[in-house]
Parts: C-alpha cells; structure tokens; sequence
C-alpha cells in the first residue's frame, strides 16, 4: 500500500481505472482457475500451510511479503490457493500500486477482476466497510525485486502505512511468507540510486517516464539477463507458502494509528514475528532437502 499522502482520487473515473470494487469478476477468477492449477501443481509444486489461521468470515488485513520479479509468482500460487479453499464468490481485494495503471493498463484491469483496487487507504477502508479481507504487499517494487542475497529476508521498505491502516479501520493482521520465488529469477543488484541520478541529470525513465522505485540486473527469462524491472517469465522453481497466525495489537483507533511511536513498535513486532516465521520456513524445507 503506498503511503504517500498526496495522491488523490481522479475527478472524473473510467472503468478499470482502480477505484471501484464492483469490477471484481468471479466468472473472470473461474476461468483462470484451471491455468493457475497447472502452475500449482505442476509448474512450482507448491507446498502451503497455515491457511487454518483465515477467518471463516470478517475483515482482516493480510500483509505478505513477495518475490520473483513483475511475475510475482508467490502471490498468484496464494491467490488460488484462497479462491480454490473459500471460493470465487468470497469477497478479497488487493492493494496494487498506481503505476501499473499508467505502465500495464491492460493487466490492471484484468488484476482489477481479480480483486485488485489502487494502493490508497480510502480503497482499503471502502473494503473493509464491505467486510472483506484486504492484502497488501508493503513492500512493493524494492520486496520483489530484493537482491538474491536478501532473499531470506523480510523486506517491508520502512512503509508503515499498512499499520496505521490496520490500527485505524481495528483489524488484525495476517501475515503470509513464502520461500522460493526469489530463485525464479536471480536479482543480482538495484541500480536504483546511480539510474535516479542519471534522471536528475535529464535522461528519461525507460517506460513511459514512470519513476520504477527500483532498477535491478535480473539472470531470468526470457532475457538471459535483464537490465531494469522488465516483466520476467519465473523458472520451474519450487515454491513454498506459509498462512500464519493473527497479530492483534493492544490498542486500536485513531489515536493510536497517530502515535508514531506507538505506529513504529507495531510494525517492529509485525516485522520480526514474519521473519521469525521466514527462519523457521526456510529451516523446515532445508531439512526436508536433506
């Protein structure tokens, strides 16, 4: 979910445009189902658990950190995981960040039938005002884009949106992890800092002159080697996700989503219990290895 304050909702709106939750399409979700299934099973063999820990019913804000590039493959194995457990037809939306409406808006409507609405807090709010679960991925182009040297690593930026959402709206979080997508491709460095100065001195973004937040060298498909966050098609790597419990926090509302203090304790502890559950992930398919 982005945390920049200063983004607004358009004036005038066109459909698929990120600020409605009535384009979400079960008959659409139904159709993928039986694609995503062969990727599930066959491509990336996923292993899962944890999903005991979702609410039968309510609003809750699940937080998940992601891996494997623009292909994102985590997060779509997680999405079928959900539909194919509680069906098409239980309400879900995802937080997805503005630029790829300006970059992809033909895959931005296509997500937006899968549930996806623009990362801003007054979409998640109208969600959870309509008792849905929300996802959101806090830590956007810099987590799945992250080194492979992170790849062990939960990596939320330092955004702490999502905590002063959940504490304002009162909801728990669910924290969702996964391991092995960062092998789909190789991200070998972020080039971000040295590109961005290239900018400044007057040389245009690669696509669209959209500011990427992230300019990573990638080994993958189909480029062989990738120079900047162009989509990628994931290696047939195994993928291994994890549902875990619920965080509660011991206060809730206003007041508390505006101490930042208090803001800054939830998300160290919201941090260190995912990687907590990452290390023991990660120990656990180790072991299963060997």
């Amino acid at each position: 979910m982005s945390d920049s304050a200063d983004f607004r909702p358009p004036v005038s709106r066109s459909r698929y445009d990120g600020w409605s939750l009535d384009e979400r399409n079960p008959d659409y979700i139904n159709a993928l189902m039986p694609l995503w299934e062969w990727f599930y099973r066959y491509y990336f063999r996923v292993q899962t658990d944890g999903w005991h820990h979702v609410p039968s019913e309510g609003k809750f804000l699940v937080v998940g950190s992601h891996n494997g590039g623009l292909a994102s493959p985590d997060m779509h194995m997680c999405l079928y995981d959900w539909f194919r457990r509680f069906g098409t037809d239980r309400l879900l939306y995802g937080l997805m960040h503005p630029n790829m409406w300006k970059a992809a808006p033909s895959v931005a409507s296509q997500a937006m039938q899968c549930g996806a609405i623009i990362a801003h807090p007054k979409m998640a709010i109208a969600a959870f005002k309509r008792n849905a679960p929300v996802v959101v991925y806090p830590g956007g182009a810099e987590d799945v884009f992250r080194p492979h040297s992170l790849r062990d690593k939960i990596y939320f930026a330092g955004r702490k949106g999502f905590i002063k959402l959940a504490l304002r709206e009162e909801v728990p979080i669910i924290p969702l992890i996964s391991w092995g997508a960062h092998d789909t491709l190789i991200v070998l460095a972020d080039f971000y800092k040295q590109v961005k100065q290239l900018h400044d001195l007057g040389m245009p973004w690669l696509i669209n002159n959209i500011d990427p937040e992230v300019f990573p060298i990638y080994l993958g498909l189909p480029w062989g080697i990738s120079i900047g966050p162009l989509p990628n098609f994931p290696l047939p790597v195994q993928i291994h996700t994890r549902v875990c419990a619920p965080i509660f926090f011991e206060r809730y509302g206003r007041e508390a989503a505006q101490d930042n203090k208090y803001v800054n304790a939830c998300y160290q502890q919201v941090q260190t219990k995912m990687q907590q559950e990452l290390n023991d992930l990660v120990a656990s398919v180790e072991a299963q290895n060997h």
